[in-house]
């Protein structure tokens, strides 16, 4: 025969097994009141978040046809026009050796793109030769030649007319 569970054991299994039990409940019901207290106030959104989503969805680019096109293809050229002229490279100055050796010195050094390096004076006498205002305007609306080509105010935009002429005639004044 075998041995039969005292009835105090089975008294006690009873009762924490009841217990147990409730425990589970009042877990399942804590965890279903804060789901529900949570779906009722949500978190505030991110600024940041909301922002970075708005710039991903917002329109690359538009398209126009006949006037409405043409009207919308000047009104960016001038906005874009105007925010080159808003932006001020280097601090709007004037000196040609500053610009120069912030942006020019990277292609008229090393020769890069066919350009003609400060060092190679045979190379800029048949463009000295040219004149000023032909040189100054190779830098300013770009030009491509037999040996390479110049970008439009050497790649920077944000040049003004006279600072691209302050450094053609300082270049200018290094090779002679």
């Amino acid at each position: 025969m075998t041995n039969p569970v005292p009835q105090t054991d089975a008294v006690f299994l009873k009762h924490f097994a009841q217990l147990i039990t409730f425990l589970v409940v009042v877990c399942i019901l804590l965890i279903l009141l804060g789901a529900y207290i949570y779906s009722r106030h949500p978190s505030p959104e991110n600024p940041a978040q909301a922002k970075l989503v708005d710039q991903r969805l917002a329109p690359v680019g538009a398209v126009y046809a006949g006037a409405t096109g043409q009207a919308a293809i000047e009104a960016a050229a001038a906005a874009a026009k105007a925010a080159a002229a808003s932006a001020v490279a280097y601090g709007g100055t004037l000196d040609g050796k500053v610009i120069f050796d912030s942006l020019c010195n990277a292609c008229h050094v090393s020769g890069a793109g066919g350009s003609p390096t400060m060092s190679d004076k045979a190379n800029w006498a048949p463009r000295v030769a040219q004149g000023l205002d032909t040189l100054v305007k190779h830098a300013t609306e770009g030009f491509t030649g037999k040996s390479g080509m110049m970008p439009a105010k050497g790649g920077n935009p944000a040049l003004s007319d006279e600072q691209v002429h302050a450094t053609v005639e300082w270049m200018i004044s290094q090779v002679k």
